[in-house]
């Protein structure tokens, strides 16, 4: 296993999903007949619930799916009022019309309990429980599943509130750095768009879960934490690098897994699974399919899908975006630089293909959140190796 450090860059650490799994089976043994729990997280930059752990005994369960909370009446009442509902008969009771409910009826699922999650006082989400017997949701039922909820609730609060903690530590230290290349708010908010939109088109390819796109899409936005200790003479250098001030500059890896390091000893998560995907951008998107990125020189699978997905999101925005020595490439010119790096083997072909799929989205982003021009600057030729 590939190791950074001394660091493994990824292994087999319990996630969420499993401990959900986990909850599944003891909810079993005092409910029969519970055959899918579900939770969905609420976004409310973006007003969006969006599928991120299961546990489906039956069925397929409903993977990389979103929808506004603000278009479902029944979930936006639940989450005004704190109160949970039950569905008895599903046949009955839910008519088709929106891919959830399609979904949900072609499951054969008979009935249903949801209920929404709370952190003091603020929406996580939604908890679903579909039987395949209707009548399941007795009072009885209804007491134990409160209570089992909870417990799932306060699961996924703490590991939340965990993560929000690292995200904002990290910030803090950037912030702190005073960091003034092109990491801009804007460029790390189009990062973790990049990231996501790449993530979920190769998520069925790459068998990545909703909870696994969400760490991305969470972690994205920190894979260049370590430039808060270039000097500024090297990164903001309007010119090419020369041998020496490269090195320095691919220095920042080495940084910026120092500090992820440093931050989850502070606060004791190192043996979190989504903390190893955190490490694995930092440590692994210059890494190349090829061997020839760094820092450690990693071939194929060594790179975790990840930092995979992560590097051609940062190539991408390199080039699409102003930088002190080059200005913007137009977007199809740099999905066909991107090509060219994955047909000499360079980058993932499948995450190549995920970002020409979705171009329209990436253009809509690059135009959403495109920085204000950084000056005067003398166009020169320019590679995407030298991002």
């Amino acid at each position: 296993m590939p190791k950074f450090n001394g660091i493994p860059l990824f292994g087999n650490v319990d996630s969420l999903t499993g401990r959900l799994n986990q909850l599944h089976g003891r909810i079993l043994e005092s409910v029969s007949g519970i055959a899918r729990i579900a939770c969905a997280l609420y976004d409310p930059n973006t007003d969006l619930l969006k599928t991120f752990i299961n546990s489906t005994h039956t069925g397929h369960a409903i993977v990389s799916y979103e929808y506004p909370l603000s278009e479902s009446h029944s979930l936006l009442e639940m989450s005004k009022s704190g109160t949970y509902r039950i569905i008895d008969d599903i046949a009955e009771e839910v008519s088709a019309g929106t891919a959830h409910s399609n979904w949900l009826l072609e499951q054969g699922y008979s009935s249903s309990f949801t209920l929404p999650m709370f952190n003091d006082q603020r929406l996580l989400g939604f908890i679903f429980v579909d039987s395949n017997r209707c009548g399941v949701f007795t009072d009885a039922v209804q007491r134990d599943l409160v209570m089992f909820c909870n417990t799932i609730t306060m699961t996924i609060a703490t590991e939340i509130s965990a993560l929000q903690a690292l995200l904002a530590t990290a910030q803090a230290v950037r912030e702190f750095a005073n960091l003034r290349d092109f990491e801009t708010g804007k460029h790390l908010t189009r990062m973790a768009q990049f990231s996501r939109l790449i993530a979920k088109e190769v998520a069925e390819h790459y068998g990545l879960s909703d909870e696994k796109i969400e760490h991305i899409y969470l972690f994205a936005s920190l894979h260049d934490i370590g430039k808060i200790g270039i000097p500024d003479k090297i990164l903001l250098k309007q010119g090419r690098l020369d041998q020496d001030e490269r090195v320095i500059m691919q220095g920042h890896v080495h940084k910026g897994v120092q500090i992820i390091q440093k931050v989850l000893e502070d606060y004791q998560l190192g043996h979190l699974n989504d903390a190893k995907v955190m490490l694995n951008i930092v440590a692994c998107h210059h890494e190349f399919l090829d061997g020839t990125g760094y820092p450690n020189g990693l071939k194929a699978d060594q790179i975790p899908v990840e930092a995979r997905i992560v590097t051609v999101a940062d190539i991408f925005d390199a080039l699409t975006s102003n930088r002190p020595y080059k200005t913007p490439w137009e977007v199809h010119e740099a999905i066909a630089e991107l090509e060219r790096m994955a047909e000499i083997g360079k980058l993932d072909p499948a995450c190549v293909a995920a970002l020409k799929k979705q171009q329209e989205k990436m253009t809509q982003i690059v135009i959403k959140f495109r920085d204000e021009k950084m000056g005067a600057v003398e166009p020169r030729a320019v590679t995407a190796l030298e991002n």
